[in-house]
């Protein structure tokens, strides 16, 4: 019997304590449930700030890429940079950058989250546009020296599960982010720059390879016999050019010979898969352009590829073909793609240039030109096209091939290329983000 007792006294003390450890467990249940909401909560809210950050950032780096690119060194540079900055994030047809989940304006307040874009900040070093504590320096700058641009925007973002805190009492914090953009390296590749090659008039001067920053110089094509090319009015010392080959197979369109020199003349080679359609390299060497060959100065008329390339040059001030161009195969619908220069005067000082950079070409610098078929690029160099003298643009019929240029060494950074295989020590290099 005192067993019996024993083993129901052992049973319901089993049936007490799981009793009892079942109660304890809901109990433990319903304190962490409040606690797991939480820790989701703010999960979720940490999860929206950082989707916000990076949303930020992308229009920061877009709007620091954009204005970069203005950086040409004039004047006016910081000017027309805002506006080209302002373009990445203008939702007006609905593609701006935006955040928060694509759902607030970047720069707009929406009635409860507001949005800031600061005045951009130019500097002329980099280390003033970083800062050593990553917060720039005061050593701003403007117009013609700018070479680095310092963007910060911020955005409030909402919050569900933060609000207790007292950072976030108002249901939303503000969220920031900062890039800085500009000038990169000399490049030792350059791409979808113009397909014309020039001598070196020193080439021991790795700086301007002998030509002097703000003087003018006629450009006339390479010629033989019969003397030589007489400098146009407004110009300078005459430089024989040649057009270097970059005749593509690869292009689906406008696969005309003379009808992808008209585009190389209007902006440059185009966008290429294959890099050897779109890129000059340094210490390669180069060939002219088969059907360029160099004919008697002055003779009747310039070879008709040269023509074309001079049609295109003739776009970059007025975007209506002139009378000789209409004849190269689909020339109609390629000045559609082009618009014209917003400045058309013969610039003397160029600080004082008001245009976006549509006439600086930028063009490879060879050893020589006496050996057409070995040219050996020493570097790229830009000058800008003037119109002839008491024009508005330059006469793309020109006998001699004859434009003339301002030397400006280097001011406007180049779309693409790379860095490596050479070592340069000045010449243009491309936009690139710092930070």
């Amino acid at each position: 019997m005192v067993t019996r007792s024993l083993l129901n006294h052992s049973s319901r003390s089993i049936r007490t304590a799981k009793s009892e450890r079942g109660a304890t467990a809901i109990q433990v249940l319903v304190l962490l449930v409040p606690v797991i909401m939480g820790l989701i909560g703010f999960a979720i809210d940490l999860g929206r700030l950082y989707s916000a950050r990076n949303d930020l950032k992308e229009a920061a780096n877009s709007m620091a890429l954009a204005m970069a690119t203005q950086l040409i060194g004039t004047d006016a540079a910081t000017g027309n940079a805002p506006l080209i900055g302002q373009l990445t994030i203008d939702n007006t047809g609905g593609l701006g950058n935006k955040y928060d989940f694509g759902g607030n304006v970047i720069g707009q307040d929406n009635g409860s989250l507001a949005s800031t874009v600061s005045d951009p900040q130019f500097y002329a070093a980099l280390s003033d546009a970083v800062g050593s504590n990553n917060e720039g320096s005061g050593n701003t700058v403007g117009g013609a020296t700018a070479k680095y641009v310092r963007v910060n925007i911020s955005g409030e973002t909402p919050l569900v599960f933060w609000n207790f805190l007292t950072l976030a009492q108002n249901r939303r914090t503000l969220v920031q982010a900062t890039a800085v953009a500009g000038i990169s390296a000399p490049l030792c590749t350059a791409c979808s720059i113009e397909p014309i090659g020039v001598p070196a008039v020193d080439a021991t001067d790795t700086t301007d390879f002998g030509y002097v920053v703000g003087i003018p110089y006629t450009f006339a094509y390479l010629c033989n016999g019969g003397g030589t090319p007489g400098t146009l009015p407004g110009g300078g010392t005459v430089v024989q050019y040649v057009l270097l080959n970059r005749l593509s197979t690869s292009t689906q369109i406008f696969t005309g010979e003379t009808s992808q020199l008209l585009r190389a003349g209007a902006d440059g080679l185009p966008p290429s898969s294959v890099q050897t359609d779109a890129c000059f390299f340094v210490n390669t060497a180069e060939q002219i352009w088969a059907s360029a060959t160099p004919s008697a100065c002055n003779a009747p008329t310039v070879n008709a590829s040269t023509q074309a390339f001079l049609c295109g040059v003739g776009l970059r001030f007025d975007s209506s073909l002139q009378g000789n161009c209409t004849t190269i195969p689909e020339s109609d619908s390629i000045a559609t793609i082009y618009t014209q220069d917003p400045d058309l005067s013969d610039v003397t000082d160029y600080t004082q240039y008001v245009g976006f950079g549509r006439r600086v070409i930028t063009i490879p610098i060879v050893d020589s030109t006496a050996n057409t078929s070995a040219m050996t690029v020493l570097g790229f160099r830009q000058f800008l096209v003037q119109p002839n003298n008491g024009a508005t643009t330059i006469n793309a019929a020109d006998t001699n091939g004859r434009f003339n240029v301002l030397y400006l060494g280097t001011v406007k950074p180049v779309r693409q290329g790379s860095f490596g295989g050479c070592s340069q020590t000045a010449g243009p290099g491309k936009v690139v983000l710092h930070r």
